[in-house]
């Protein structure tokens, strides 16, 4: 399987995962789990061809960790990013570090000001631990602006932090008097 390949099933399995189950009929239970064989046949039969030694490979070298199986393998679910509502894959609450981080661009600059983060269509907003990963996610969009979070401050509010299987923070939500621009 080659780089391009990979990519390809990679962001097939995003949308089947994190946001369109429903494009070939798979079944994912409340946790956010697809049975692998059924996302494989059923993949198959949408046109798009891997086997379970390609998930392996996928979720083993895909850089952001989008991916992962339960521990016999049978199963496997997007770590974090989801719109599907009836999914919650976090349940338990973190105590996050003093500060986490936020990759946005200049565009949404203003808003960000006016009405803090939002998590828009997505379960929760997504924060980074360090600048370089924050730098990294934003630089998909444009020119990134690194906005840090007072993340010690919005916990003693009583603000509910998750940490994902792949490291990224999550947060419902974020006023813009918690944000440092």
């Amino acid at each position: 399987m080659n780089e391009k390949e990979i990519k390809k099933i990679s962001k097939f399995l995003s949308l089947l995962l994190r946001h369109k189950p429903e494009k070939i009929d798979l079944t994912l239970d409340k946790n956010g789990w697809a049975i692998v064989e059924e996302l494989i046949n059923k993949s198959k039969k949408a046109g798009t061809l891997f086997s379970k030694e390609d998930l392996e490979l996928i979720v083993k070298t895909n850089d952001k960790q989008r991916f992962a199986f339960n521990e016999d393998k049978t199963k496997i679910r997007a770590s974090q990013g989801h719109s599907i509502q009836d999914v919650e894959i976090l349940t338990e609450t973190q105590t996050p570090p003093p500060f986490l981080y936020h990759g946005t661009v200049a565009k949404f600059i203003a808003p960000i000001k006016e009405t803090g983060l939002q998590k828009m269509n997505r379960q929760h907003v997504h924060l980074s631990l360090d600048k370089e990963t924050a730098i990294k996610v934003a630089s998909r969009r444009g020119k990134p602006v690194i906005l840090t979070i007072r993340t010690d401050e919005m916990y003693k509010e009583g603000y509910k932090f998750y940490l994902s299987e792949n490291g990224v923070w999550l947060t419902d939500n974020i006023p813009s008097h918690f944000i440092q621009f």
